[in-house]
């Protein structure tokens, strides 16, 4: 399969407009072409988008991976869920398996089974000084041992819309938690309101 850097995303994000508004995604917010050519999925990825919402994500992960890879999306709304898998079959996409699944409890995922883990716009919302070292701690037993997590959230600064700025997180309050976890950073992409942060288990270069 061709590098990302030579190839498109084909995010059927047009036949998905019925998704605004229906739950919380931040898909809309930013260029998914950019988002999927630094998740750069090969075809038969075990890819897993760890508080899915409306599961805008987990839809273009499961175009590219094909019919060999697995999508799960993971959330703890099980009307989020069925409605994704709804709409996901009527998109003839069949490699995305719905898992209800609290974020602050163990992951329901076989240690070293996922390639890519994403996880966006949920964090803030999450009591990371009580629960993020075990969060961080499951992510990094789940994650292949080249396996990557991709964390997107809302920069720290005001902007009228969004959660309030108390609520938003630093990348550097990110770090914290992951790295004391066994996760590495290995680099940060600017969307315009949001970041992403890339970790692995494996240091960068």
């Amino acid at each position: 399969m061709d590098s990302a850097n030579n190839r498109s995303h084909n995010c059927r994000t047009g036949e998905r407009d019925h998704h605004r508004g229906r739950g919380p995604t931040s898909f809309w917010m930013q260029d998914p072409e950019l988002i999927f050519t630094e998740l750069d999925l090969k075809h038969g990825d075990v890819f897993l988008d760890l508080g899915c919402g409306t599961g805008d994500y987990s839809i273009c992960a499961a175009e590219e991976i094909g019919e060999s890879g697995i999508v799960y999306a993971a959330d703890i709304n099980r009307n989020l869920i069925d409605d994704l898998l709804e709409n996901s079959g009527q998109l003839g996409l069949n490699n995305i398996k719905g898992v209800i699944s609290d974020i602050h409890e163990t992951l329901p995922f076989e240690d070293s089974s996922i390639d890519v883990c994403l996880i966006s716009t949920v964090l803030h919302s999450v009591d990371l000084e009580n629960c993020g070292k075990a969060l961080f701690t499951e992510i990094a037993r789940i994650l292949k041992p080249q396996g990557r997590l991709f964390v997107i959230e809302c920069k720290k600064e005001e902007t009228g819309f969004g959660p309030p700025l108390q609520m938003r997180l630093s990348p550097e309050a990110i770090k914290s938690y992951a790295s004391s976890c066994g996760l590495n950073w290995i680099s940060m992409t600017d969307l315009g309101y949001n970041y992403m942060i890339r970790f692995s288990p494996e240091e960068g270069p």
